[in-house]
């Protein structure tokens, strides 16, 4: 399967002023989603962005598209209007503060999908708590590489890390 453009769900019909309307990630490889766990992490993480982000960019007012994709070891955050797809703003956030997270977590989903196969229950909840972990520290991160920009709650932090884990990885 080659790259997928526009992989992206339905606007929330009570999409408001600090919220996602659509949520694109740009030129993801299809391969990369083959993991089924991998696949629940990305359409969860959407899914979650577009019915509870709460991501206010300084002096715009949404709903927004955002398409986000990752260029030269950086991840750009594409604003547009949501109705009409026209472009309002660009931010670009290295991955280099990430790379350690980014790892660590491609690994921990890989060693999950090995253990839910062998039915190492007691290893999936050791993983899984491991990977919770991961999700809070890449939150903050987030939240602190786009401090002045982009203000968000954590969980709209810990989605898009997520996210920014798929777009990584095919690097």
């Amino acid at each position: 399967m080659g790259p997928q453009k526009g992989f992206s769900v339905h606007p929330s019909p009570d999409a408001g002023p600090g919220s996602l309307a659509h949520v694109i990630l740009d030129d993801v490889d299809g391969g990369l989603l083959a993991s089924q766990t991998r696949r629940n992490d990305v359409d969860q993480a959407v899914a979650d962005l577009r019915q509870t982000a709460r991501f206010m960019p300084e002096g715009l007012t949404g709903p927004f598209n955002l398409h986000l994709s990752v260029q030269t070891n950086g991840l750009i955050f594409d604003l547009r209007h949501a109705d009409d797809d026209r472009p309002l703003r660009i931010y670009r956030v290295s991955l280099m503060p990430f790379r350690r997270l980014i790892k660590d977590y491609i690994l921990l989903v890989d060693s999950f999908d090995e253990a839910v196969t062998e039915g190492n229950t007691m290893r999936v909840r050791a993983i899984d708590m491991g990977r919770r972990g991961l999700h809070n520290d890449g939150a903050e991160l987030m939240i602190d590489r786009l401090r002045g920009k982009i203000e968000m709650d954590a969980e709209t932090a810990r989605r898009l890390f997520t996210l920014a884990c798929v777009l990584q990885q095919r690097r």
